[in-house]
């Protein structure tokens, strides 16, 4: 096989370990241009991770799957979300162990059909990390979403997260080891073979001094919450946090609890970026904390915008944010919506450097707080899903920070019954908007909600599920990236059988 050969499959490989997996095929005409040739094809395969949920006795967690429907899919497929440590008839969550045996695994959920999402439940503290794993028909966008609620004690509140793809690499921003805070980063290891993890925390003067973070071993299947308050004797208010894996690759996700504010999941931010747009801040927020770190050696000057149901406006005060570099910046930024949907972006004032940013997001007033995290996100791109709705606790943010855009909403049918429901928007440029989104009609138990951009510049999403529990307002964020469910795939210009000769 020559060099030729070779290049195409690994660079076929390379999209597969990133995206998921699509089949790559020779065009009919071996005469015709290579990258015209170019196929966008539905992903074949795709791996979601969930980490522990809660140790409270208090906790009940759910989680909700669902498919968009794709076209060009297979006709049959298969997913399923099962506990990290046990292993399914047919071998796809292997434990990793050698004794021989086979553990069969009792998968939360097993979806159905594409279109229609599908519920599992869960209690208390023994809910042990998930795996799951989506072919054919139900991989492409497929997205899996996890909601606990604790009715007391550390961490209490309504706690969210999207599961995540495996990977090698996070950053985030917003941690802490502060006294009245309690933070872990989940990691969860998919693969039958080790993973082995460096975890590099920075504060206010720059990186912490730490060897307990370097080469920590995640066995095959399995998930450690790694507690940040031992990797360093630092007590610091705001952290960035740098989790690089060495071999294998990992699910990892912070989990941040407070004495004061409740808790909730802390979602890895979007690559560092010169500009960075964060969806989605409720408009009765009551305080918004901006938390922002880059990790080269140049200092960033960032302009901070409020994206507005009126367009973009500075706060006033908070005109501009200067991050050190390699030291974690904060700024709180108050009630800086004022009853208004609002987004920050984020923009460089001079040079463009690289920074990663999230917000830490309190509603309510005293012991009725509750807190929930924003990372930066990328743009909705062609597709974005969240899972879980309810009729009355969802708001769905869309902003448009540089130019219009029309996107189309779709509200799937619910897990119980009922018929899906679209509905197109028009965002104006510079603004956000809680968009009056669609309900499946004859709604029956939980619903997706799936953004489409159909026309014009960039669009950002944030979704936050809101319940009160015990008279605290309970609420959560998730943003909306790209689902990633389909994939280019350039073509061979003549028969590969050729090649191999």
């Amino acid at each position: 096989m020559n060099r030729t050969t070779l290049s195409l499959i690994a660079g076929t490989a390379a999209l597969a370990a990133v995206t998921g997996f699509a089949t790559l095929k020779s065009p009919s005409d071996s005469g015709q241009d290579t990258a015209k040739a170019a196929a966008v094809l539905p992903v074949e395969r795709t791996s979601l991770l969930c980490p522990q949920p809660s140790t409270s006795d208090l906790a009940d967690t759910s989680f909700t799957s669902f498919t968009p429907v794709t076209k060009g899919t297979a006709a049959t497929g298969k997913a399923e979300l099962a506990a990290a440590d046990e292993q399914s008839d047919d071998g796809s969550a292997d434990s990793g162990k050698k004794s021989g045996k086979k553990k069969t695994a009792k998968p939360v959920l097993t979806p159905k059909d594409p279109g229609t999402p599908v519920t599992g439940d869960t209690s208390g503290g023994e809910t042990p990390a998930f795996v799951g794993t989506a072919e054919g028909k139900f991989a492409p966008g497929w997205a899996v979403q996890e909601t606990t609620e604790v009715a007391a004690g550390l961490g209490r509140g309504l706690l969210g997260v999207n599961c995540s793809a495996p990977d090698t690499e996070f950053w985030f921003t917003g941690a802490s080891t502060s006294a009245d805070r309690t933070d872990y980063v989940h990691l969860t290891n998919p693969d039958d073979s080790a993973a082995v993890v460096d975890i590099e925390l920075y504060g206010k003067d720059g990186a912490l001094d730490s060897t307990v973070g370097e080469g920590i071993t995640i066995a095959p299947h399995s998930s450690d919450p790694i507690l940040l308050s031992t990797l360093t004797d630092e007590k610091q208010t705001d952290l960035s946090v740098h989790v690089n894996v060495r071999s294998g690759r990992v699910g990892a996700v912070v989990q941040a609890l407070d004495e004061k504010v409740g808790g909730d999941w802390l979602a890895a931010t979007t690559d560092p970026a010169g500009s960075l747009v964060l969806p989605g801040i409720p408009k009765d927020a009551t305080a918004v904390r901006l938390i922002a770190f880059t990790p080269g050696d140049a200092d960033a000057d960032l302009k901070v915008r409020l994206a507005s149901p009126s367009g973009l406006i500075t706060p006033a005060g908070n005109e501009t944010l200067h991050v050190k570099a390699g030291m974690t910046t904060a700024t709180d930024l108050g009630d800086v919506t004022r009853g208004e949907a609002g987004s920050l972006v984020l923009t460089p004032t001079d040079q463009s450097v690289p920074v990663i940013a999230a917000v830490q997001v309190v509603r309510g007033k005293g012991a009725k707080q509750e807190s929930a995290y924003i990372p930066a996100v990328g743009p909705v791109g062609t597709r974005a899903t969240s899972a879980d709705n309810s009729a009355k606790g969802s708001t769905l943010s869309l902003t448009a920070p540089t130019a219009g855009a029309q996107v189309k909403v779709t509200a799937s049918a619910g897990s119980g019954g009922g018929a899906a429901v679209s509905k197109t928007f028009t965002i104006k440029a510079g603004t956000t908007e809680n968009v009056e989104a669609p309900t499946p009609t004859g709604l029956k138990g939980t619903y997706a909600l799936t953004v489409e951009t159909l026309s014009g510049g960039p669009v950002y999403g944030a979704r936050t599920l809101a319940a009160t529990e015990g008279g605290v307002p309970g609420f959560t964020i998730q943003t909306l990236p790209d689902d990633r469910g389909t994939v280019a795939v350039p073509q061979a210009d003549q028969d590969l059988s050729v090649l191999q000769k």
